[in-house]
């Protein structure tokens, strides 16, 4: 029963619909008003009676598929297929139809259609691209709409702007892409006969002749060898013809061509003339003495049937190779040391032979006997040159090297020592010093002993004390010093002190005076502890394997006396009592070695800085530079924080530090950043204020403040008391497990 059309009783469509927009149909082109959307849908998007949608780009519907966009998910793929079209020829005698092929290429992301025709050799048609790529419309009436990938299948029919192309097959990319898509293709269709391409084919094998040209391709060897050549060292003894003597060569076997290049070595001051090559490249026969002529050696042979003084003559190829030279020429399996080669009647001798040439007969020979052929008395020793004793002018260095030529050259230098060791200005050893003497008065004198690595010269300079009658300054200019004992004048050079007799506890005479090293800075031990194996008296492996060798009793001595030492059982010791134990048993330990274990069973801490103090002296840095950036710098840092948790990391804030060119020594700055460190972060907010010197204004400080800050943040202390239990185990284990 049908419900009477009143109001609540009809469907309305306008029911949930959320737009109610109108297409635009009409605008201005060139300053006419034109009807421009005659295709566009009515209200809200709804399409017109009769109207039909067209899709714009692909067939798939979105939503579905992969999320990523066409012209990205089949970026660079083509659907490949293979077709023929049959074209009427008018007005030809020997065809009346003929039949093109051509190669259609359906381009996935954005449904383009590109025909190409493969060329063909003499075909007298313009091949090549035939439709360029581009979207092709579907055949009346339905030519408002275009081919897509589901109007292509195989050994169908496809009109391309009203030429028919019949598609017969694909390639596997193309026949997997529609399997996976659910299509099911036919099956391949055969291209049918051009008659004018069987003809065509039929007169170039009447052309062609029975017997062709024998073709010899020596492409790959060249592809495979190109750059590869076999050196061998020869010699060719020529000492029976007048004036001749032995003469050595050498022999570049070309593995691309198989061609041999000979070179001679001329030996200087030997009376021949520099020739450019010994034999040039050229592929080497074994049995010939006389050269050919040109044309005698051919790869191929023709034999002469027809002559005539009118016609000419007549040649053909001779299959049979009847009158052919056969030459054998030189390979590669024919050049071994010891062998004999004939160089056009010149007997040669291959004596030996590079690297890469061993390696290639290793390989592909499998020969592993490679002595070489000796063929020349081995050089006479030079005989030796004794040089004249020093005369005493100059230095002994500069007195030889004039009597080592003609043109006297200044004395070189290690210059690599000199790169290496004076990189940086503390590369100097620097030791306290005393003077070993009998007079009261010198043996009081102190002296800093300079020794530079990077060319081992010593300058000594003496402390100024007050009221001791004796001035300051320096004592010795910086020079190389000569190690006592030795004569004046010698033919052999002078030895000089070195690195390893600069120690704690060593005795140097220096110019007649004599010097014992009491102390080193801490720059010296710790390069010497890095270089223990340049200094052995630094070496701690060295030292231990001393104590082993001591004798059993003193080792029980030693154990009895550091369990007395410490009562406590603390594993600490005094350094005094350590060294007073080593020096008097007489273990052969010099004072350097006894400091070295001590620095080595060492507990060092860090010393207590004071916060304030330190703040104070950074915010006395900034007042004098005048920096006014701390605004800006907390802005940056607020910037960087992106969690907002008021915390960078270390490495974040050195790099604002030095992006605003905070004015802080290296040194104060570092040890503000661990003082203010909580694990690998910085509390900044913290950090800024305790530097704002306009806000939070620190006390002024004193120059011994800052100087007592930048020591503190430099330097670390050790405290004068050694590890007994340390000490003991590395004293008692034995070589092979010892642990430093």
């Amino acid at each position: 029963m049908a419900l009477p059309f009143l109001p609540g009783n009809s469907p309305n469509k306008q029911l949930g619909k959320e737009k109610f927009h109108k297409s635009q149909h009409f605008d201005y082109s060139n300053g006419i008003p034109m009807l421009v959307g005659c295709e566009k849908p009515g209200i809200g998007g709804e399409l017109l009676g009769g109207q039909k949608i067209k899709p714009k780009y692909s067939v798939y519907p979105k939503g579905r598929g992969s999320a990523l966009p066409s012209w990205l998910a089949f970026d660079k793929q083509a659907l490949c297929f293979e077709a023929y079209c049959q074209e009427a020829v008018p007005e030809a005698r020997d065809e009346t139809y003929r039949i093109r092929k051509f190669n259609i290429y359906f381009y996935l992301e954005d449904d383009t259609i590109q025909v190409v025709e493969p060329e063909y050799k003499n075909s007298g048609i313009p091949q090549g691209t035939f439709i360029r790529r581009q979207r092709v419309p579907l055949p009346p009436p339905n030519d408002d709409q275009f081919y897509n990938i589901f109007h292509f299948n195989l050994d169908q029919q496809m009109v391309l702007y009203s030429r028919t192309f019949t598609v017969t097959n694909c390639d596997t990319f193309t026949r997997n892409f529609f399997s996976k898509l659910g299509v099911r293709l036919n099956n391949p269709a055969a291209v049918p006969a051009d008659p004018y391409s069987n003809l065509r084919q039929q007169i170039e094998k009447s052309m062609t002749p029975l017997r062709p040209y024998e073709r010899r391709d020596t492409l790959k060897q060249f592809l495979d060898h190109e750059g590869k050549v076999l050196r061998f060292k020869c010699f060719w003894d020529d000492s029976e013809s007048v004036f001749g003597d032995l003469r050595e060569l050498v022999l570049h076997y070309f593995l691309a061509d198989d061609t041999i290049e000979i070179l001679e070595i001329i030996p200087p001051n030997s009376g021949r003339d520099t020739a450019a090559k010994f034999l040039h490249r050229s592929k080497l026969p074994k049995h010939s003495v006389r050269m050919k002529q040109p044309g005698q050696l051919t790869d191929r042979t023709v034999l002469n049937v027809f002559d005539s003084s009118k016609q000419g003559k007549r040649y053909i190829l001779d299959s049979l190779k009847t009158g052919a030279v056969n030459e054998d020429f030189y390979k590669d399996c024919d050049l071994t040391i010891g062998r004999e080669v004939s160089v056009w009647g010149r007997r040669l001798i291959i004596a030996d032979c590079d690297d890469f040439t061993k390696d290639y007969y290793r390989s592909k020979y499998g020969i592993e006997d490679f002595t070489p052929v000796q063929y020349k008395a081995p050089p006479a020793p030079k005989p030796p040159r004794p040089m004249p004793p020093y005369n005493g002018f100059g230095s002994e260095e500069d007195s030889l090297s004039s009597c080592q030529g003609l043109l006297p050259k200044p004395p070189q230098k290690d210059f690599y020592k000199f790169m290496e060791k004076d990189r940086l200005v503390e590369n100097v050893l620097k030791f306290s010093a005393k003077m070993v003497t009998d007079d009261p008065v010198d043996s009081e004198r102190m002296f800093i002993i300079s020794f530079y690595l990077c060319d081992d010269s010593i300058s000594v300079y003496e402390r100024s004390q007050r009221n001791s009658g004796v001035l300051g300054g320096k004592f010795l200019e910086r020079s190389l010093i000569k190690k006592p004992g030795q004569q004046l004048f010698k033919s052999e050079l002078s030895e000089y002190f070195t690195a390893q007799d600069m120690y704690v506890g060593a005795t140097i005479c220096i110019n007649n005076w004599n010097f014992q090293l009491l102390d080193a800075d801490e720059y010296t031990l710790n390069y010497m502890e890095q270089h223990a194996e340049e200094f052995p008296k630094a070496n701690v492996g060295n030292i231990l394997s001393k104590l082993r060798s001591i004798q059993e009793e003193k080792q029980s001595e030693i154990r009895k006396f550091l369990t007395l030492s410490d009562p406590s059982n603390t594993g600490f010791i005094p350094y005094e009592s350590f060294r007073g134990l080593l020096t008097g048993l007489d273990c052969g330990l010099s004072e350097h070695e006894v400091l070295m274990l001590g620095r080595c069973f060492s507990e060092r801490t860090q010393p207590e800085v004071d916060v304030g103090l330190m703040l104070a002296v950074a915010q006395d840095f900034l007042k004098k530079k005048h920096f006014e950036e701390l605004p800006a710098m907390a802005r940056d840092f607020t910037y960087r924080n992106q969690q907002k948790t008021g915390r960078l990391s270390i490495k974040e804030t050195r790099t604002i530090c030095k992006a605003f060119k905070l004015p802080l020594p290296e040194t104060l700055l570092g040890g503000l950043l661990s003082v203010f460190a909580d694990g690998d972060e910085i509390d900044y907010h913290a950090f800024l204020a305790g530097i704002n010197w306009v806000e939070h204004h620190a006390p002024p400080v004193m120059p011994e403040d800052t100087l007592k800050v930048r020591e503190s943040n430099h330097s670390k202390t050790c405290q004068t008391k050694g590890s007994v239990t340390s000490f003991a185990s590395h004293s008692e284990a034995d070589t092979t497990g010892m642990s430093c």
